[in-house]
């Protein structure tokens, strides 16, 4: 059965936005981008929330094309324009780019997805995220600490507890550390 991989990047404080959204905190290098793109492009779809399709789909599509585009970029462009995207969303009526869009997060229909061959499902969005998370349908969580301290903004964690088992841990030479969890169970 595939898996649904939460996969953020947060401060050492735990935001993974700054107080006005910001995100020009994260310290993705080449290595780091290169990393992403191996993780992302075994993925057999992309389930992300309004917000996160549209910060996505403001840049990604013709992002190969800009001249000053690295390779990591411009590979990533042709990995996210290519992959199955489903948008949750009630506001959005359509979505281009190999996207669909479905209303509400249905378990019954997420778990029929998670039965079907393919890669496992990468989870983007905070507030889609909670969601997944509060009826248990996460099944890991990779997360990015930068080096970087915010003071505030939005956190990526609220709400109930989750015990968590600790399945790996990565640095980058950029200072960014990856922690990989499970479901405790």
């Amino acid at each position: 059965m595939r898996k649904i991989i939460l996969q953020m990047s947060v401060s050492v404080d735990g935001f993974f936005e700054g107080p006005r959204r910001e995100l020009d905190w994260h310290r993705v290098d080449d290595d780091l981008h290169r990393h992403f793109n191996t993780e992302l492009g075994a993925m057999g779809a992309f389930l992300d929330g309004r917000r996160t399709y549209e910060l996505m789909a403001a840049y990604w599509p013709t992002a190969d094309r800009d001249p000053s585009a690295t390779e990591p970029i411009a590979e990533f462009a042709r990995i996210w324009r290519k992959m199955p995207k489903i948008v949750f969303s009630r506001t959005l009526h359509r979505a281009d780019w190999n996207a669909t869009v479905a209303r509400e997060v249905v378990v019954d229909d997420i778990l029929d997805l998670k039965s079907r061959p393919g890669g496992d499902l990468a989870l983007g969005g905070a507030d889609l995220a909670a969601t997944f998370r509060e009826l248990g349908l996460i099944d890991e969580y990779r997360i990015y600490v930068h080096p970087v301290v915010l003071g505030q903004g939005k956190p990526l964690f609220s709400g109930h507890r989750l015990d968590l088992d600790l399945v790996e841990t990565r640095p980058f030479a950029n200072g960014v550390v990856l922690l990989r969890y499970q479901r405790s169970g």
